[in-house]
């Protein structure tokens, strides 16, 4: 089941000012440990120790295998790659393109792949809205973590 909240978009003058849009309501984050227990407990004869570890390996190959420019496919999941993020403008020429100048840095990309994507996700997904409690507990939640940026009730 999938929570949403529904918020109203204040941005001037966008187009979409003053419409209403859902987002999803994430309550938790699964660490690793969580994942590898939740792993054992579905009739593996592994432990979440052992579990942990593998995932752990597999975590390490990845970044290894994507900073040497390889695609890393995990079917049903997702095709990981890195891509390059440029600086605004770009060179000129050819021969005036500067790694420094001309490039911000790297960063992780992650496509769905399999019985992961959306097609698939929109035929499973179950949406419900949240509760005006759980909203409220999420907005005191980020408040709490963020005081800065203060969830002001349910306004973009």
């Amino acid at each position: 089941m999938i929570k949403y909240l529904v918020k109203q978009n204040n941005v001037k003058n966008s187009p979409i000012n003053g419409q209403w849009f859902a987002y999803p309501v994430i309550e938790e984050t699964i660490e690793l440990d969580a994942l590898a227990t939740h792993m054992a407990n579905h009739n593996t004869p592994y432990s979440p120790g052992a579990i942990k570890g593998m995932l752990t390996d597999m975590i390490i190959c990845i970044k290894e295998l994507l900073l040497q420019g390889k695609n890393v496919k995990l079917p049903n999941l997702a095709i990981f790659s890195i891509g390059i993020k440029n600086k605004k403008g770009g060179a000129g020429t050819d021969t005036g393109f500067a790694t420094t100048q001309h490039i911000d840095g790297v960063k992780l990309r992650a496509r769905a792949t399999g019985t992961l994507t959306t097609a698939t996700l929109n035929l499973e997904a179950t949406l419900k809205r949240a509760s005006t409690s759980i909203v409220k507990k999420l907005s005191q939640a980020s408040s709490r973590m963020n005081p800065q940026k203060a969830v002001a009730g349910n306004k973009v």
